[in-house]
Protein backbone atom coordinates (compact mmCIF):
# COMPACT_ATOMS: atom_id res chain seq x y z
CA UNK A 1 0.00 0.00 0.00
CA UNK A 2 1.25 3.41 -0.80
CA UNK A 3 0.89 6.45 1.27
CA UNK A 4 -2.34 8.52 0.99
CA UNK A 5 -2.65 11.46 -0.47
CA UNK A 6 -5.95 13.65 -2.13
CA UNK A 7 -4.55 12.68 -5.73
CA UNK A 8 -5.31 9.23 -5.09
CA UNK A 9 -9.20 10.39 -5.43
CA UNK A 10 -8.97 12.47 -7.98
CA UNK A 11 -7.17 9.54 -9.75
CA UNK A 12 -10.47 7.60 -8.69
CA UNK A 13 -12.58 9.73 -9.92
CA UNK A 14 -11.36 10.73 -13.29
CA UNK A 15 -11.11 7.06 -13.91
CA UNK A 16 -14.68 6.57 -13.18
CA UNK A 17 -15.96 9.69 -15.33
CA UNK A 18 -13.34 8.30 -18.32
CA UNK A 19 -14.79 4.54 -18.24
CA UNK A 20 -18.80 5.78 -17.71
CA UNK A 21 -18.58 8.71 -20.20
CA UNK A 22 -21.72 10.92 -19.42
CA UNK A 23 -22.31 11.33 -22.95
CA UNK A 24 -22.31 7.80 -23.99
CA UNK A 25 -24.38 7.05 -20.87
CA UNK A 26 -27.06 10.24 -22.16
CA UNK A 27 -27.85 8.44 -25.01
CA UNK A 28 -27.79 4.97 -23.80
CA UNK A 29 -30.57 6.11 -21.14
CA UNK A 30 -32.90 7.61 -22.94
CA UNK A 31 -35.13 4.58 -24.11
CA UNK A 32 -35.61 4.08 -20.68
CA UNK A 33 -36.39 7.59 -19.63
CA UNK A 34 -39.31 7.50 -22.49
CA UNK A 35 -42.49 7.45 -21.83
CA UNK A 36 -42.16 8.53 -17.79
CA UNK A 37 -43.42 11.89 -16.59
CA UNK A 38 -40.84 14.40 -15.18
CA UNK A 39 -41.53 13.62 -11.59
CA UNK A 40 -40.99 9.52 -12.18
CA UNK A 41 -37.72 10.77 -14.29
CA UNK A 42 -36.22 12.91 -11.06
CA UNK A 43 -37.86 9.74 -9.17
CA UNK A 44 -35.51 7.47 -11.19
CA UNK A 45 -32.21 9.90 -10.96
CA UNK A 46 -32.79 10.29 -7.38
CA UNK A 47 -33.36 6.58 -7.28
CA UNK A 48 -29.67 5.65 -9.27
CA UNK A 49 -28.05 8.23 -7.15
CA UNK A 50 -28.99 6.20 -4.00
CA UNK A 51 -28.17 3.09 -5.67
CA UNK A 52 -24.94 3.70 -6.82
CA UNK A 53 -23.96 5.54 -3.23
CA UNK A 54 -24.89 2.55 -1.67
CA UNK A 55 -22.58 0.09 -4.06
CA UNK A 56 -20.09 2.10 -4.10
CA UNK A 57 -19.30 2.30 -0.10
CA UNK A 58 -19.87 -1.68 -0.80
CA UNK A 59 -17.31 -1.86 -2.76
CA UNK A 60 -14.81 0.88 -0.80
CA UNK A 61 -15.33 -0.78 3.13
CA UNK A 62 -16.48 -4.14 2.42
CA UNK A 63 -15.55 -4.82 -1.62
CA UNK A 64 -12.72 -7.04 -1.30
CA UNK A 65 -13.77 -9.48 1.58
CA UNK A 66 -17.44 -9.71 0.42
CA UNK A 67 -16.45 -11.13 -3.01
CA UNK A 68 -13.76 -13.24 -1.04
CA UNK A 69 -16.72 -14.60 1.03
CA UNK A 70 -19.20 -14.71 -1.39
CA UNK A 71 -16.74 -16.37 -3.87
CA UNK A 72 -17.75 -13.79 -6.89
CA UNK A 73 -14.62 -11.79 -9.18
CA UNK A 74 -15.48 -8.62 -11.02
CA UNK A 75 -14.96 -10.51 -14.05
CA UNK A 76 -17.70 -12.78 -12.81
CA UNK A 77 -19.99 -9.11 -12.16
CA UNK A 78 -18.97 -7.96 -15.80
CA UNK A 79 -20.47 -10.80 -17.53
CA UNK A 80 -23.32 -11.45 -15.89
CA UNK A 81 -24.07 -7.55 -16.54
CA UNK A 82 -23.50 -8.12 -19.96
CA UNK A 83 -25.71 -10.82 -20.19
CA UNK A 84 -28.66 -8.52 -18.40
CA UNK A 85 -27.86 -5.81 -20.41
CA UNK A 86 -28.09 -7.68 -24.31
CA UNK A 87 -31.31 -9.21 -22.93
CA UNK A 88 -32.45 -5.66 -22.69
CA UNK A 89 -30.90 -4.45 -25.64
CA UNK A 90 -31.18 -6.37 -28.59
CA UNK A 91 -35.20 -5.74 -29.16
CA UNK A 92 -34.09 -2.27 -29.33
CA UNK A 93 -31.66 -2.56 -31.83
CA UNK A 94 -34.39 -4.83 -34.04
CA UNK A 95 -37.05 -2.29 -33.24
CA UNK A 96 -39.14 -5.42 -31.85
CA UNK A 97 -39.17 -3.62 -27.85
CA UNK A 98 -40.62 -0.19 -29.20
CA UNK A 99 -43.58 1.21 -28.82
CA UNK A 100 -45.63 1.79 -31.81
CA UNK A 101 -46.24 5.75 -32.19
CA UNK A 102 -50.04 7.08 -31.39
CA UNK A 103 -52.79 7.78 -34.14
CA UNK A 104 -51.73 11.68 -33.64
CA UNK A 105 -48.23 10.94 -34.80
CA UNK A 106 -46.78 11.80 -31.16
CA UNK A 107 -44.88 8.99 -29.53
CA UNK A 108 -46.77 7.00 -26.85
CA UNK A 109 -46.00 8.07 -23.30
CA UNK A 110 -46.82 5.52 -21.41
CA UNK A 111 -44.31 3.72 -19.46
CA UNK A 112 -43.68 0.08 -20.23
CA UNK A 113 -43.39 -0.83 -16.74
CA UNK A 114 -43.62 0.86 -13.35
CA UNK A 115 -40.06 3.02 -12.88
CA UNK A 116 -39.32 1.36 -10.04
CA UNK A 117 -38.90 -1.73 -11.93
CA UNK A 118 -36.20 -0.41 -13.98
CA UNK A 119 -34.49 1.57 -11.14
CA UNK A 120 -31.68 -0.97 -10.49
CA UNK A 121 -31.75 -3.12 -13.43
CA UNK A 122 -30.80 -2.50 -16.25
CA UNK A 123 -30.29 1.70 -14.89
CA UNK A 124 -28.16 0.71 -12.09
CA UNK A 125 -26.66 -2.80 -12.69
CA UNK A 126 -25.20 -3.32 -15.36
CA UNK A 127 -25.56 0.61 -17.78
CA UNK A 128 -23.96 2.37 -14.57
CA UNK A 129 -22.44 0.25 -12.37
CA UNK A 130 -21.05 -2.94 -13.20
CA UNK A 131 -18.20 -4.98 -12.20
CA UNK A 132 -15.68 -2.94 -14.25
CA UNK A 133 -16.45 -0.37 -11.68
CA UNK A 134 -17.10 -1.63 -8.69
CA UNK A 135 -13.31 -3.25 -9.75
CA UNK A 136 -12.16 -0.26 -10.10
CA UNK A 137 -13.22 0.86 -6.25
CA UNK A 138 -12.04 -2.00 -4.56
CA UNK A 139 -8.87 -1.84 -6.39
CA UNK A 140 -8.53 1.79 -5.64
CA UNK A 141 -9.37 1.53 -2.04
CA UNK A 142 -6.84 -1.43 -1.77
CA UNK A 143 -4.02 0.64 -2.71
CA UNK A 144 -3.90 2.99 0.35
CA UNK A 145 -4.94 2.55 4.01
CA UNK A 146 -6.12 4.75 6.67
CA UNK A 147 -9.70 6.14 7.35
CA UNK A 148 -9.02 9.43 5.87
CA UNK A 149 -7.98 7.81 1.99
CA UNK A 150 -11.86 5.77 3.15
CA UNK A 151 -13.16 9.42 3.26
CA UNK A 152 -11.59 10.97 0.39
CA UNK A 153 -12.28 7.97 -1.67
CA UNK A 154 -16.31 8.58 -0.40
CA UNK A 155 -15.78 11.84 -1.65
CA UNK A 156 -14.70 10.93 -4.82
CA UNK A 157 -17.65 8.01 -5.09
CA UNK A 158 -20.22 10.56 -4.03
CA UNK A 159 -19.29 12.59 -7.00
CA UNK A 160 -19.24 10.29 -9.12
CA UNK A 161 -22.59 8.98 -7.79
CA UNK A 162 -23.88 12.49 -8.74
CA UNK A 163 -22.71 12.51 -12.23
CA UNK A 164 -24.62 9.66 -13.25
CA UNK A 165 -27.94 11.04 -11.28
CA UNK A 166 -27.62 14.09 -13.36
CA UNK A 167 -26.68 12.22 -16.67
CA UNK A 168 -30.07 10.48 -16.07
CA UNK A 169 -31.91 13.47 -15.29
CA UNK A 170 -30.73 15.08 -18.31
CA UNK A 171 -31.85 12.06 -20.72
CA UNK A 172 -35.16 12.45 -19.50
CA UNK A 173 -35.67 16.72 -20.48
CA UNK A 174 -33.37 15.31 -23.86
CA UNK A 175 -36.21 12.93 -24.36
CA UNK A 176 -39.02 14.73 -23.76
CA UNK A 177 -37.84 17.33 -26.77
CA UNK A 178 -37.45 15.05 -29.73
CA UNK A 179 -40.06 13.92 -31.61
CA UNK A 180 -41.79 9.96 -32.30
CA UNK A 181 -39.83 9.44 -35.35
CA UNK A 182 -36.63 10.65 -33.97
CA UNK A 183 -37.01 8.74 -30.83
CA UNK A 184 -37.59 5.76 -32.81
CA UNK A 185 -34.25 6.19 -34.43
CA UNK A 186 -32.51 7.08 -31.27
CA UNK A 187 -34.19 3.56 -30.06
CA UNK A 188 -32.76 1.89 -32.58
CA UNK A 189 -29.38 3.64 -32.15
CA UNK A 190 -29.22 3.15 -28.64
CA UNK A 191 -30.13 -0.64 -28.95
CA UNK A 192 -26.66 -1.08 -30.55
CA UNK A 193 -24.26 1.34 -28.61
CA UNK A 194 -25.94 -1.12 -25.50
CA UNK A 195 -25.49 -4.24 -27.40
CA UNK A 196 -21.83 -3.37 -28.56
CA UNK A 197 -21.20 -2.78 -24.64
CA UNK A 198 -23.29 -6.07 -23.49
CA UNK A 199 -20.94 -7.63 -26.02
CA UNK A 200 -17.95 -5.81 -24.60
CA UNK A 201 -19.01 -6.59 -21.29
CA UNK A 202 -19.38 -10.53 -21.50
CA UNK A 203 -15.99 -10.85 -23.89
CA UNK A 204 -14.31 -8.79 -21.05
CA UNK A 205 -15.49 -11.00 -18.01
CA UNK A 206 -15.69 -13.93 -20.03
CA UNK A 207 -11.66 -13.49 -20.96
CA UNK A 208 -10.64 -12.46 -17.42
CA UNK A 209 -12.87 -15.49 -15.82
CA UNK A 210 -10.69 -18.54 -18.35
CA UNK A 211 -7.54 -16.27 -16.97
CA UNK A 212 -8.55 -16.54 -13.60
CA UNK A 213 -9.00 -20.54 -14.29
CA UNK A 214 -5.48 -21.04 -16.28
CA UNK A 215 -4.16 -18.94 -13.36
CA UNK A 216 -4.64 -21.22 -10.71
CA UNK A 217 -4.05 -24.39 -12.25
Amino acid sequence: MSEFHWGHALLLFLALFALYSPIAALSSYLPYMEGYTPKEQLRLSLGLFRNVTVLMLLALWVGEPLLELLGISTAALSATGGIALILAAVPMMTGSGSSPPAPDGEAARGPKAPWRSIVFTPLTFPLTFGGTTFGFFVAYRADVAGWKAGIAMTVAGLAYAAVTGITLYLSGHLVRRVSASTAAVLDRVAGILLTAIAVTLIASGGTRLVDDVLNSL
